[in-house]
C-alpha cells in the first residue's frame, strides 16, 4: 500500500523525490544513502548485528534455546542502587541520542518529526488507537512467545532483574518508552521516509523496515525473530494507513510496559509464565 495523502495525515510519509540536505555539493541521494547507514549503524542496525552475534553463540552453545535465558533489564550495578539507578538513566537517555539525530537531519530539510506524526496533534486519537493495536498484538504475541519456547526455537525471555528498589517500576517504565521512541520512529518513520526519497518501491522498503525490527531480536531466537518481523510488517501497513508513529509508539510502550511491569509482578507467581 503506497503513502497516505496529506488530507488523512497531515504529513508526507515517503517522499516522492530526494529532499536537498542542507550539505552543499556532492550527490544528494548518496548523501541520503550514507546518512541512513550512519543512524543505523549507530542504532538498531548495530543492535541486530550484536544480536546475530548473540543468536549464533546461543545455538552453538550446548543444550536447548529455552533452558538459555535473555534479560532485558538487568542491574548495572548490582548492590549499589544509587549507582545502578545513575547508570539505568544514562543507558536510557543515551539510547535516544540517534532519535535527536534523526530530528536533527530532518530539520535541515525543512521538515522535523512532525513530517513522521511524532508530535502531539493528535493525542486522542493516537491513545486510542496505539491502545487498541497493543490490546490485538499483545495477547497474539504471549501465545506465540510461550509456543515458540516450548518448541524450542526461543530462549526464555526474562524482560527485568532489577533490584527490588523504589525506583524499579519508574525505570521499567521509562524503558519502555525509550524503546518505542527509538524503534518507531527510526524503524518505521525514519527508515520508510529515506528509502522512499532513495527510490525504493514501497513493498521493498516494508520488508527492510519489517527484516531490521525482526534482526535486532534475534537476541531471543528464531520465535523473537520471526514474531518481530510479522510486527514490523503490521506496524508498515498501518503507518501507512494513518501517517502517524504516534500510534505505533504508544501500542510499542504498552506493550513493553505490560511485558516488564507484569514480569515483574508475576514471575514466580504463575505457573505459565517461564523464568530462568
Amino acid at each position: 500500500m503506497g503513502p497516505v495523502s496529506r488530507r488523512e495525515a497531515g504529513v508526507q510519509v515517503e517522499a516522492d523525490s530526494v529532499a536537498e540536505p542542507g550539505v552543499r555539493g556532492g550527490d544528494p541521494r548518496r548523501i541520503l544513502r550514507d546518512e541512513t547507514l550512519l543512524v543505523l549503524g549507530l542504532s538498531l542496525g548495530a543492535s541486530g548485528v550484536s544480536a546475530l552475534i548473540s543468536f549464533i553463540g546461543s545455538v552453538t552453545k550446548p543444550g536447548g534455546l529455552k533452558d538459555q535465558a535473555a534479560t532485558l533489564n538487568a542491574s548495572a550495578a548490582p548492590g549499589r542502587p544509587w549507582l545502578d539507578l545513575a547508570w539505568q538513566l544514562f543507558g536510557i537517555a543515551t539510547a535516544l541520542i540517534p532519535v535527536a539525530l534523526v530530528a536533527h537531519f530532518l530539520l535541515r530539510e525543512g521538515a522535523g518529526l512532525r513530517t513522521l506524526g511524532f508530535d502531539r496533534s493528535r493525542p486522542r486519537p493516537d491513545l486510542a488507537r496505539g491502545a487498541g493495536v497493543a490490546a490485538v498484538i499483545g495477547s497474539t504475541g504471549i501465545a506465540f512467545y510461550l509456543a515458540a519456547r516450548g518448541l524450542g526455537f526461543n530462549l526464555t525471555v526474562v524482560p527485568e532483574a532489577l533490584p527490588d528498589v523504589w525506583w524499579k517500576y519508574p525505570v521499567l517504565i521509562l524503558s519502555a518508552l525509550q524503546n518505542a521512541v527509538l524503534e518507531e520512529v527510526i524503524v518505521v518513520g525514519y527508515l520508510l521516509r529515506r528509502l522512499g526519497q532513495l527510490g525504493w518501491t514501497p513493498g521493498t522498503a516494508l520488508v527492510a523496515s519489517a527484516v531490521l525490527r525482526g534482526s535486532y531480536h534475534l537476541y531471543q531466537g528464531i520465535g523473537g525473530f520471526l514474531g518481530n518481523l510479522v510486527m514490523g510488517v503490521v506496524f508498515v501497513y498501518l503507518y501507512r494507513r494513518w501517517g502517524r508513529v504516534g500510534p505505533l509508539v504508544v501500542a510499542h510502550s504498552l506493550l513493553d510496559i505490560g511485558a516488564f511491569v507484569g514480569y515483574a509482578l508475576l514471575a514466580g507467581k504463575v505457573g505459565w509464565l517461564p523464568t530462568a
